[in-house]
């Protein structure tokens, strides 16, 4: 799979494809702390932050998104779609980080508003699951925040870059919940 050209735009923020150009300007707003809770390493250079999206443009069912100020196109952090299984009606959506500076605040409703009416609305699906590492307890929280159920822990179903077992909180919003969750999302942004 090559580089996807999926934009959306809404609620001051604009999502735009991924490409390695934008690994200077994302790199930037992370840390290793910041990334700690993702199970991939913190790519500790410009040079690995690129080849990660490189990566991420060579897997199928990803979509890799820069997350934006819609006004100033100024990098925030960065979310996918992934495991997209359009027979299945199923998506996942993570690999999500915004900036220190963009935690908090409306960057991640607006960006899962974005991406779950992309994921109901326009390509019809009948899931949308989100997960975390269980230690992550303020991904955990932004993630039932959003209106997503809890479905359960995947015990020691994930390995920490630093070696550690953790396990998987698993999420998930249905078709039919969409419109709710929506108009909550809709009201915090409103």
């Amino acid at each position: 799979m090559t580089a996807h050209d999926l934009a959306l735009e809404g609620h001051g923020i604009r999502l735009t494809p991924a490409v390695p150009d934008d690994a200077a300007d994302a790199w930037a707003l992370t840390d290793a702390g910041l990334w700690a809770g993702m199970t991939t390493p913190w790519p500790d250079s410009v040079e690995a932050y690129a080849a990660r999206i490189a990566q991420q443009q060579a897997t199928p069912g990803v979509f890799a998104f820069m997350v934006r100020d819609a006004e100033t196109l100024g990098i925030r952090g960065s979310t996918t779609f992934y495991e997209y299984a359009p027979a299945q009606g199923r998506v996942e959506i993570g690999t999500t980080w915004y900036g220190r500076a963009f935690q908090g605040g409306r960057t991640n409703p607006a960006t899962k508003l974005l991406l779950l009416r992309h994921a109901f609305e326009q390509w019809g699906l009948n899931r949308v699951a989100l997960r975390c590492d269980a230690r992550n307890t303020r991904s955990a929280g932004a993630i039932e925040r959003l209106g997503a159920t809890p479905e359960g822990r995947l015990r020691h179903h994930r390995i920490a870059p630093d070696g550690s077992i953790g396990d998987t909180l698993y999420f998930s919003i249905l078709r039919e919940e969409w419109p709710a969750v929506c108009a909550g999302l809709e009201r915090r942004l409103g």
